[in-house]
């Protein structure tokens, strides 16, 4: 509406009042040069030429003059001034093109670029691997003013700071621009966009749960003079990524990453101990998150040898430094999947993020070690959201070979990492697994159960340690929610024995993180043996559904209100309720908040009515967030189609 944006590679026409132009002159606003391709001198053509700067009349002569005008596939993106003559001047941005065949981020599938270019709005998977939660994101790409505020982000990179001239140059190339988003997403090396936090403490800012969308984050950012927002978490700081990437024209899409390592040291092993009541300690940085989210930029790589095209992992969540600046990749799928350690950027540690060896050791009281048997694996449930649904789509093929597999024995040798089905001992005939009850609702008193077998043809006389703890999504341990000590427990040959452990809210209310998860760990020790077994399982404690209700027909630029509702799943009484809404081009790019004035009492609906006024037709998703007292950022969305 206010300016010119075109994507590069493709034409675009201009109507001019002049009496003549004979040349044509476009430079980038970041110090112009030809020796870095951000400047280009040009006549007018008969033709165009789409592989390069090019201009040609396509109207009659008159006093109007259609002037049509097409950049290179390669022009670096950003903001372009254009000169004709010794009149005219035309400013406009120019982004990369993904619908063009020359550009290097092209996609060849109309469907798959309206999901990972134009989607405004997505799901990301939260929760456990074996309970993927979706919670919906308005990426918001599209919004006013977000497109500035993507472009103050390339501006204001370290890169650009020293030398202006080169890093605009640089912007051609999306294997760079996907590096510089890495590190401007957070602000720990520069005045970057999020600042993250990870404990409870959230003064001076908000929890990364509240978030519903990326808008508010980069509209903050950008009118505090960069001052970065506070706060954020994976998930968060991968959103923003992608709608920085969508809005540039990188194709782009969000990736969580369930039961994720954390690997410090480079070695590509996650070292764990416990102590004799199969509670972790602290010991080592390396660390199992229980998810972890990252996105993925499509593009090509010819910087590196053949087949390592398509979608790169680029993650912005600060962990480790790479070249001396919390980043990560851009690092291509197929590398992580063949062991290919050498390919930038990045690649051990992503490898180990999906891939890694989980070593337990028991710590004794008189200081001693053990390494004990256990079946934690990372790299599980690989989660996107599927082209056009809103479905899970399992991508974890493309980041591993099946667990045993020739293939998957060849990419670790490839790694130069001992092959982990190598280092797995064999099962001494005890078998502790850990099960659950299929109603694990917020509020509500459930069993998890140990269960043991004897796999021997022997009589065995064990001790059982079976608790549990509150536990954040990157593996932080809280308080304990419940904890069962049996000194005797015995098992026949072939007995298998299920052990229960009460979990009551009153106990576990008051120690959950914002997360709502539960880490169970079961610990079984032989006496005949001494050799120690670990069970150990994440537990996501389900919020209550929030029901929204479109109320009349849906209409674009008609007041449209929205039925808003949820129930009360808590023996407590829920205080100070709040529903906030926000949506791509249906709340005007704002976040509703209504607030509820009384108590719900247990059992009870919280309802509210909000209006809103959508500004475009078409597929719109309506995301809904509710706090209280007891309940802290319940999510839920609603699809809403709409109309002309």
């Amino acid at each position: 509406v206010e300016r010119l944006i075109v994507r590069r590679g493709q034409s675009f026409t201009i109507n001019l009042h002049l009496r003549s132009a004979t040349s044509v002159e476009v430079m980038t606003f970041v110090k112009p040069s030809d020796q870095y391709g951000t400047q280009a001198s040009f006549g007018l053509t008969d033709q165009i030429d789409t592989s390069r700067w090019s201009a040609a009349i396509t109207s009659p002569p008159g006093n109007m003059v259609s002037l049509s005008i097409c950049s290179p596939p390669d022009a670096p993106i950003g903001r372009w001034r254009l000169t004709l003559g010794q009149g005219g001047r035309v400013d406009f941005v120019l982004l990369y093109n993904p619908w063009c065949s020359g550009d290097v981020v092209y996609m060849d599938s109309e469907e798959k670029l309206r999901e990972y270019i134009l989607a405004q709005d997505g799901i990301i998977y939260r929760g456990g691997w074996k309970y993927p939660i979706p919670t919906p994101w308005n990426y918001g790409q599209f919004e006013d003013g977000i497109l500035n505020a993507c472009l103050r982000i390339l501006d204001m990179n370290p890169k650009c700071l020293r030398n202006p001239g080169k890093d605009a140059s640089g912007r051609r190339n999306p294997i760079y621009v996907s590096r510089v988003l890495s590190a401007m997403v957070n602000c720990n090396d520069d005045k970057g966009v999020l600042q993250g936090r990870w404990t409870d403490d959230y003064d001076g800012g908000v929890s990364p749960l509240s978030w519903k969308g990326s808008v508010e984050i980069l509209r903050n950012w950008d009118t505090n003079a960069c001052q970065p927002v506070r706060f954020g978490q994976c998930w968060v700081f991968a959103a923003v990524a992608c709608s920085v990437s969508r809005a540039l024209g990188i194709p782009c899409r969000l990736v969580t990453n369930y039961n994720s390592a954390h690997d410090t040291n480079s070695n590509l092993v996650i070292e764990r101990y416990v102590d004799e009541n199969g509670q972790l300690v602290q010991k080592s940085r390396d660390m199992i998150w229980n998810y972890h989210c990252w996105v993925e930029n499509w593009m090509t790589r010819p910087d590196l040898k053949p087949g390592f095209d398509g979608w790169q992992v680029m993650d912005p969540t600060p962990q480790e430094k790479s070249e001396g600046v919390y980043c990560c990749g851009p690092i291509p799928l197929k590398a992580i999947k063949e062991g290919e350690l050498t390919d930038k950027y990045d690649a051990p540690f992503v490898f180990a993020e999906v891939n890694a060896d989980v070593h337990t050791f028991m710590k004794r009281k008189d200081g001693s070690t053990k390494k004990i048997i256990s079946s934690v694996h990372v790299g599980l449930k690989i989660s996107t959201k599927s082209v056009g649904s809103d479905r899970r789509e399992d991508i974890t093929h493309l980041y591993k070979y099946p667990e045993g597999s020739d293939e998957e024995r060849e990419a670790f040798t490839k790694a130069n990492h001992q092959n982990k089905l190598l280092q797995q001992q064999d099962n001494a005939g005890l078998l502790i697994v850990i099960k659950v009850s299929t109603e694990m609702r917020k509020g509500c008193d459930f069993d998890v159960f140990a269960v043991i077998t004897n796999n021997t043809p022997n009589e065995k006389k064990c001790r059982l340690v079976f608790g549990s703890r509150a536990v954040s999504y990157n593996g932080i341990l809280g308080e304990n929610c419940g904890f069962k000590d049996l000194l005797n427990v015995q098992l026949a040959p072939g007995e298998e024995k299920r052990v229960a452990l009460r979990m009551n809210y009153s106990k576990y209310a008051e120690n959950l993180t914002e997360d709502n998860l539960i880490r169970l760990a079961a610990l079984l020790l032989d006496y005949g043996t001494q050799e120690a077994y670990l069970a150990v399982r994440n537990v996501v404690l389900v919020n209550p559904e929030i029901k929204v209700r479109i109320l009349g027909e849906p209409k674009e630029n008609r007041k449209l209100a929205a039925e808003i509702t949820l129930q009360n799943p808590l023996p407590v009484p829920l205080q100070n309720c709040c529903f906030t809404v926000e949506g791509s081009n249906l709340t005007g790019g704002q976040v509703i908040t209504e607030r509820l004035n009384s108590t719900v009492e247990p059992g009870q609906d919280a309802k509210v009515k909000i209006y809103f006024t959508p500004t475009h037709s078409g597929l719109r998703k309506l995301v809904v967030d509710f706090d209280s007292n007891k309940l802290c950022h319940v999510k839920g969305y609603r699809n809403v189609i709409i109309g002309k």
